[in-house]
């Protein structure tokens, strides 16, 4: 398994918990962004520039993600094409997209987009907390440990 982040808008904070993860565990993680992001010293920990351009990230982890690989990504096509791929596909606020639910949350998505297009307000995402920094944080613990477990 390899992690994949989706980096542009990965909060730092989650960044934090995943170096620590990828050190701890020995487990690669590149992070995809098209301007430059700031990594620590790791032999597990790699960083990816790609072009500027609309999703020219995405595309880029879509083409290298392989079976059974982890992706931190808050942009719900790129998850949705994850899961296609049989990949896994974590937010940053510790939701898990899934087969059952990534379709509904791509109409959530879709139906959003189109409100914003006709003028209605609908604002952003809330800010970070406590309680979706330590749901990314146990579920990226039980995805890692689920992996170790299935390839002793």
């Amino acid at each position: 398994m390899k992690i994949w982040v989706d980096a542009d808008a990965c909060p730092v904070v989650i960044k934090e918990i995943l170096f620590k993860a990828a050190d701890r565990a020995k487990i690669a993680i590149t992070l995809v962004a098209n301007h430059y992001v700031r990594i620590p010293p790791s032999p597990f920990i790699s960083f990816m520039q790609v072009s500027n351009g609309f999703d020219v990230a995405d595309d880029e982890i879509v083409k290298r993600v392989e079976a059974n690989d982890l992706v931190i990504t808050s942009d719900i096509p790129l998850a949705d094409e994850v899961i296609g791929k049989s990949g896994i596909a974590l937010s940053p606020r510790g939701e898990l997209y899934t087969k059952e639910n990534i379709k509904s949350r791509l109409n959530i998505r879709d139906f959003m987009d189109t409100m914003r297009a006709s003028g209605v307000q609908t604002g952003g995402p809330s800010a970070l907390n406590q309680t979706d920094r330590q749901n990314f944080a146990n579920h990226l613990d039980r995805i890692i440990t689920q992996f170790n477990n299935h390839n002793r």
